[in-house]
């Protein structure tokens, strides 16, 4: 189905619009298939996409091949007035509200004067909660890379590396196996850091005894990975055997309870509910996961608020956690594409408690 049809049959007549306004670098991308810098004006007969001269050649690639007309502004001609002249005639027109500025709508408002700006709320972004196998397959290789770099730096984790180091080591890895760049900074926790679930690495050195936690991820083809690993420098003691075997408990529910027809509140309630018995409740704060696709943080989200029923082919992560302030964390997390009556881990990287 070409991308007018798509966009005339699901949001422009539902909603009763001529024509949406679209500059989200993630719907820009997903509904043309091109990462240029600029605007997509979509009506029911025509796609437009306006860039500089920076992006023209490359757009005219990909997106023109899938019927865009392709537009190259300048500062003589600027983006806005190439998007009125195009929308002229047009009443109803729909903005993303969840990403403009204040100052970027003001400046379409004022370019069209006559039009009726409204609000798309989630629209767009609801058209990339299912993936299609193409996209999973994707998704799929981007996690392979991840597992391929968690392989290949489990030798570096020695006592003297810090965490800066090991974050580059991990960074690196991912790109000599393909990746394009990462899909957010790179986390690497050691010792008492590790019970902060989103710290950034630092000179620390490790050392004997540590909760080392790893979270990266990749961008492959546009599309982004997501995988957490916790180990201990040294052997564990049996506090940390017990934290880590409780969480690993929870993340093997977790994925168990990921299918389709429940809600994100009640899947994260199965792995929430054993960290909680197990007496460390106080100590999981966060969400169990979230979508992931052409953008890191999606939705669906699965936790505590999430009422929104999650359904084939959206891709979740599960990561269960415990963090405890002075004494440290840890967290499992993998990624998964929800299949007809479950789900199926795109996450091979090893569970158990590696002792290093």
């Amino acid at each position: 189905m070409q991308i007018t049809d798509r966009i005339k049959n699901e949001i422009l007549t539902p909603n009763d619009l001529d024509a949406i306004i679209v500059s989200d670098p993630y719907n820009f991308r997903y509904l043309s298939g091109s990462d240029a810098e600029g605007a997509l004006l979509i009506t029911k007969e025509k796609a437009h996409l306006y860039t500089d001269s920076r992006y023209t050649i490359a757009a005219k690639a990909s997106a023109g091949a899938s019927g865009f007309l392709i537009h190259e502004f300048t500062s003589k001609n600027p983006m806005k007035k190439m998007v009125a002249d195009d929308a002229a005639g047009l009443h109803n027109i729909g903005y993303e509200d969840l990403f403009l500025t204040v100052n970027e709508f003001g400046k379409f408002k004022e370019a069209l004067p006559n039009a009726e700006l409204i609000p798309l709320d989630t629209t767009l972004n609801d058209l990339r909660m299912v993936k299609t196998p193409e996209e999973t397959a994707l998704l799929e290789q981007a996690e392979r890379i991840g597992d391929l770099a968690f392989e290949s730096i489990i030798p570096l984790i020695k006592p003297g590396i810090t965490e800066l180091s090991l974050a580059a080591e991990i960074e690196y890895a991912m790109k000599r196996n393909g990746a394009e760049g990462f899909s957010f900074e790179t986390i690497v926790a050691s010792g008492l850091n590790s019970a902060c679930p989103h710290h950034r690495p630092t000179e620390r050195p490790l050392e004997k005894g540590d909760f080392v936690t790893m979270d990266f991820g990749c961008i492959y083809r546009g599309y982004c990975s997501d995988m957490t690993r916790t180990v201990v420098l040294g052997k564990a003691n049996d506090k940390q055997k017990e934290v880590y075997e409780t969480v690993r408990r929870a993340q093997e529910a977790g994925l168990s309870a990921l299918k389709p027809g429940l809600t994100g509140k009640q899947i994260d309630e199965v792995p929430r509910n054993i960290i909680k018995e197990a007496g460390y409740g106080e100590y999981f704060g966060h969400g169990l996961g979230h979508s992931v696709g052409l953008y890191i943080h999606e939705d669906p989200r699965l936790s505590p608020s999430e009422e929104r029923v999650i359904k084939e082919g959206y891709i979740e992560t599960v990561e269960p956690g415990i963090y405890i302030e002075g004494f440290g964390g840890v967290r499992i997390e993998d990624m998964c594409v929800v299949t007809k009556d479950g789900a199926r881990s795109l996450t091979h990287s090893p569970k158990e408690l590696m002792e290093l």
